[in-house]
C-alpha cells in the first residue's frame, strides 16, 4: 500500500492487516529471532525494565526473575536465565522492552522508520508459549505496528471504548466498557503467520493468543503527539498572562455552581483575549523541547570518533549524525544557534551557511564548506564532531 494511501485510510482511523505475501514474503528475522532473543537473555546482562513477564493477565513482580549477577556485577536486577526459564516453562509471556535501544538491528531499523514517520517510536519483543495468552484484553495510548516474527498469534481487535486516548486515560479506568465490548462480534478475529503485520491505531482493543506453537512478534510503538498537546503547550504558556494569574474573589464558595459561573466567564474571556495573541513560534518551541529527546538520533562510536578528530584535515569527509534532528536559528547581530535535541550550540554568524551546508547533505568534505576561510573550516568540522552532530563518512 502507497504511504500515503495509508496516512489518508488508516493512520490514526482504522486497523489493517497485512500478510507476508503482500509484504515481499520475506519474514522480520533480520529484525529479532529466537535465537536472538536466548542471546538476550542469556548472554546480554539484562536488567530491568528490559524484561517485562507477564502470567495470567498479571504482570509478574521483578523480584521473582532478577538478582545479582555474580562476582564483579553484584546489581540486584539482573535477568536470571534459569528463573526466566522456569516461568516461560510455566506459560509466562516475555516482554523485551526498549529493544530499539541495545539490540542493533531494531536501533537502526527504529531510527529510519522514526525518521521517516518525524515521530518517536519504541519497539518491544513479545514472547508467548504455546496455548497461552499474556495480557486480557485492553488498548494501548500510542498507535502500534505488529510484526510475526515466528509461530502464529490469534488476535481479537474490538472496536474502541475510547477514540484516541491520551497517555492519562488508560484502559484501566474503563475495565468494565472494554470488557463488555471484547464479548461482542471483533473487527478483526485472524491468526498471524511468519511474516504478517497488524496497524492498530491507538484506542482499538485487541487481545492475542499464541496457537499450538510459541509465537514471537515484535510491536513497534508510535508516540504521536496530539492536538491536547498543543493545549498543554498554550497553558503552560497562559501563565505568562497577569489576567490569567488573578487570584478569585476573597470567601468564594469554590464548590458553589452559582458563584463560580460569573468568575469561569471572566476567565474564559481573558483566555480568549490572552489566546489571540499566542504565538506559534514560543508552541513550537515547548513541542520541539517535548518531542525532540524523546526521538535519539543513530548512535555514534565514540572511538572511531574521537579518531576522526585528532586526525581531521581538509580532505576529511563527513555527514550528518543519522536522524539528527536540528535547526538553526539567528541568535543577535553576529550569531547563530543550532538546536539539536538535547541541547543548543551558539555559533558565530559566519557559521551558518556551511552548517547547513553540512547538516543538509550538500557539502560532505571539509575543504568545501562555504563562507569560512581554511583554519575556520577546520575548526568548525571538529566542532560538530566533537559535539556529535557530524560523524565520520
Amino acid at each position: 500500500m502507497p504511504p500515503t494511501r495509508f496516512a489518508a485510510v488508516h493512520w490514526g482511523r482504522t486497523p489493517l492487516l497485512s500478510r507476508a505475501s503482500s509484504l515481499g514474503g520475506q519474514g522480520f528475522h533480520d529484525l529479532l529471532s529466537p535465537d536472538d532473543v536466548d542471546e538476550l537473555l542469556s548472554r546480554r546482562g539484562l536488567r530491568t525494565p528490559f524484561l517485562r513477564v507477564a502470567k495470567d493477565g498479571q504482570v509478574v513482580p521483578a523480584g521473582r526473575y532478577t538478582g545479582g549477577g555474580g562476582a564483579g556485577a553484584e546489581i540486584g536486577d539482573q535477568v536470571l536465565d534459569e528463573r526466566v526459564l522456569s516461568l516461560y516453562a510455566d506459560g509466562a509471556t516475555l516482554v523485551l522492552q526498549g529493544l530499539h535501544r541495545i539490540w542493533p538491528p531494531l536501533l537502526d531499523f527504529a531510527n529510519e522508520l522514526g525518521t521517516q514517520l518525524g515521530q518517536p517510536l519504541q519497539v518491544n519483543a513479545y514472547l508467548t508459549p504455546a496455548g497461552n495468552q499474556g495480557f486480557a484484553t485492553h488498548y494501548d495510548t500510542h498507535d502500534v505496528f505488529v510484526l510475526q516474527v515466528d509461530g502464529r498469534k490469534h488476535w481479537r481487535v474490538h472496536e474502541p471504548v475510547v477514540r484516541d486516548p491520551l497517555e492519562r486515560q488508560p484502559w484501566g479506568g474503563h475495565a468494565d466498557e472494554v470488557a463488555a465490548v471484547a464479548d461482542g462480534p471483533p473487527a478483526i478475529d485472524a491468526v498471524l503467520s511468519p511474516g504478517d503485520a497488524l496497524y492498530l491505531p491507538r484506542g482499538w482493543l485487541h487481545s492475542a493468543s499464541a496457537e499450538g506453537v510459541r509465537s514471537l512478534h515484535l510491536t513497534v510503538g508510535v508516540r504521536a503527539l496530539t492536538r491536547y498537546s498543543i493545549v498543554e503547550a498554550l497553558l503552560a504558556l497562559a501563565a505568562g498572562e497577569p489576567a490569567l494569574r488573578g487570584g478569585l474573589p476573597f470567601g468564594l464558595d469554590v464548590a458553589d455552581a452559582d458563584q463560580i459561573a460569573p468568575e469561569l466567564t471572566e476567565t474564559v474571556k481573558a483566555l480568549r483575549d490572552w489566546l489571540d495573541t499566542a504565538s506559534p513560534a514560543a508552541v513550537a518551541d515547548l513541542l520541539r523541547a517535548r518531542a525532540w529527546p524523546a526521538a535519539r538520533p543513530a548512535p555514534i562510536r565514540p572511538l572511531r570518533q574521537a579518531a576522526a578528530i585528532d586526525a581531521l584535515d581538509l580532505d576529511t569527509r563527513v555527514a550528518p549524525r543519522p536522524g539528527l534532528r536540528w535547526q538553526l536559528m539567528p541568535e543577535g547581530a553576529d550569531r547563530v544557534s543550532l538546536r539539536v535535541f538535547d541541547r543548543t550550540l551558539s555559533l558565530p554568524g559566519q557559521c551558518a551557511i556551511a552548517v547547513r551546508a553540512l547538516l543538509s547533505g550538500g557539502v560532505s568534505r571539509v575543504g568545501d564548506l562555504p563562507g569560512l576561510d581554511t583554519e575556520d573550516r577546520l575548526v568548525l568540522a571538529r566542532r560538530l564532531l566533537r559535539e556529535s552532530i557530524l560523524i565520520p563518512a
